[in-house]
């Protein structure tokens, strides 16, 4: 089955098994509009959709994906800037209380970051985006030089979500509403391998499961 009549069976197979069954559901968000309380900045890999991965309903999750589930420093400077205009509209419009920085494992964003420059004629957009978490990459080499290249790749998915997450309090709006309570933010780490999620303590600055925190 090629890629397109899979996505056109499973359509039918959604509204078959799932939207004829919750009417309900769907009658409610087309009068009352989305509500979502959580923001998640994912990775546009195929094998970490948070919806999939989390079981969340129609209507629980706001989401903007992205290579590498980067969030670029804070610029008010009138250009185009997608990903920062999602979470303007989750904070200032859907009152989100919880942002999530979602990555994962073998994320390939990631590992051209840690792989360095590439041919500029190949790759235009990747390596200026990907620069905007340079600093993670640099962290990751210098504090571990001697781990072999897929560890240190590991070690950047998890300094991407930690840099990310700075770069989310360089929003006036975003540091107003964690101060006043009425947000929070966090990281989490997806094992595709393992199927396992971390969260990141914000005592301790490490990665632990979600079921222990």
């Amino acid at each position: 089955m090629s890629g397109l009549h899979k996505l056109k069976s499973g359509f039918i197979k959604f509204r078959k098994h799932y939207f004829e069954e919750h009417p309900e559901l769907y009658e409610k968000l087309t009068i009352e509009g989305q509500s979502p309380e959580v923001l998640v900045i994912a990775c546009c890999d195929s094998r970490a959709h948070p919806a999939q991965v989390l079981a969340t309903e129609p209507g629980d999750i706001f989401v903007v994906r992205n290579v590498a589930n980067l969030v670029p420093p804070f610029e008010d400077d009138g250009k185009f800037h997608g990903t920062s205009a999602a979470i303007e509209f989750a904070v200032k419009h859907l009152k989100v209380k919880h942002i999530i920085v979602f990555g994962h494992a073998q994320c390939g964003g990631v590992r051209s970051l840690m792989e360095g420059e590439h041919d500029s004629h190949k790759y235009s957009f990747i390596d200026p985006w990907m620069s905007t978490v340079r600093p993670a990459r640099e962290k990751v080499l210098k504090q571990y030089s001697k781990a072999d290249f897929d560890q240190q790749c590991r070690y950047c998915e998890e300094e991407v979500i930690r840099v990310s997450l700075k770069n989310l309090m360089s929003f006036p709006f975003i540091k107003e509403a964690v101060d006043s309570g009425s947000l929070t933010v966090g990281g989490w780490h997806f094992d595709i391998t393992k199927g396992e999620i971390n969260s990141l303590d914000e005592k301790t600055g490490q990665f632990v499961s979600i079921l222990d925190s």
